[in-house]
């Protein structure tokens, strides 16, 4: 791409104007009108998803779904299970017959997103996917024909995953037909002081809240840090600025960066499971923990139960004064 053309965004939300988003740029509007896999490539919060919702939006598949996995949520069997379907009684739990997501992605895209988490086993049956374009429900016989584009994503390296053995190098090979290499925003701070205006913008309105500014010692505060989180962690930053100014200036203090000083086991490592995480909200909760529920409404707010967030914890922590765990 010549050093003087400036691409403008595929679609309105994705922002930026740095050389490396502008790459992806061209391979988006490349890509999107052919059927072929695209791998993303990128650490957490590179906006990866959004990337793909382009690449189906811009496509001929746009009017089919667009149906999402993230394959390092759930354990392997469900997985097999969330991607083909079952039929009734094929194992315990197995009440009636269920589509996978390939199925409901008939005509569409799935975007299978941190694919490096797949089991060697589980890349045998998509690899058959992406070469047959048929599959068998679990407990089933029969083949069911899907038309699908495949858009798949990874935060780790999938070549040093095939040299491990962790990761089939057939399946590598089928999917490494475009492969997009979406940069981290610390390699890409001329584009930090666009996307923070843009999140200002989009949870302004969200909040019902009068539009703060940016103040120069704010931005020069935001384009200080670096960002492990990426774009999704400065979203998160911004949201939390409009919700504090409440309509007023910001100031820098309201910003909060690093790790907090607390530890939770539960959500590092995977060392507890579901059932613990619950049972801590529900006692912290007891200790005193503001529920944020409608008037008039008892229970727990959905998020507090399934995809459970780290901005979750430290709200809970917030409201207990900083007690540790």
């Amino acid at each position: 791409m010549p050093k003087s053309e400036h691409l403008e965004p595929p679609l309105p939300e994705i922002v930026g104007a740095a050389a490396a988003i502008q790459e992806v740029y061209r391979l988006v509007r490349l890509a999107a009108p052919r059927p072929t896999t695209v791998l993303l490539i990128g650490e957490t919060g590179t906006g990866k998803e959004i990337i793909a919702k382009a690449i189906h939006k811009l496509s001929r598949r746009a009017s089919g779904p667009f149906v999402r996995v993230n394959c390092g949520a759930l354990h392997e069997n469900l997985l097999e299970s969330e991607l083909f379907g079952h039929i009734k009684g094929s194992f315990t739990g197995a009440v009636a017959d269920k589509v996978g997501r390939f199925e409901a992605a008939h005509g569409g895209t799935i975007f299978l997103d941190e694919i490096n988490s797949t089991s060697p086993q589980l890349q045998l049956k998509l690899l058959r996917v992406l070469q047959e374009r048929e599959l068998e429900r679990v407990g089933d016989t029969r083949t069911v024909r899907v038309d699908v584009r495949v858009i798949a994503a990874t935060n780790a390296s999938l070549e040093e995953l095939v040299e491990e053995g962790q990761f089939r190098e057939d399946l590598y090979f089928r999917l490494n037909v475009i492969p997009f290499v979406l940069p981290p925003l610390r390699e890409r701070r001329d584009d930090i002081a666009a996307l923070a205006h843009f999140f200002l913008h989009r949870y302004g309105e969200v909040h019902k809240c009068p539009m703060p500014e940016l103040s120069p010692a704010v931005l020069d505060a935001l384009m200080a840090h670096d960002w492990p989180g990426n774009v999704r962690e400065l979203e998160n930053a911004v949201e939390r600025l409009v919700v504090l100014a409440d309509g007023g200036p910001i100031a820098p203090e309201m910003l909060r960066f690093g790790r907090p000083r607390y530890a939770l086991r539960s959500i590092k490592g995977g060392k507890t499971g579901g059932n613990d995480v619950r049972s801590l909200i529900r006692n912290l909760v007891r200790a005193g923990l503001q529920s944020p529920l409608p008037a008039g409404i008892k229970g727990f707010h959905p998020f507090l139960v399934d995809g459970l967030e780290r901005e979750l914890i430290e709200e809970v922590i917030r409201q207990l004064g900083g007690t540790q765990i």
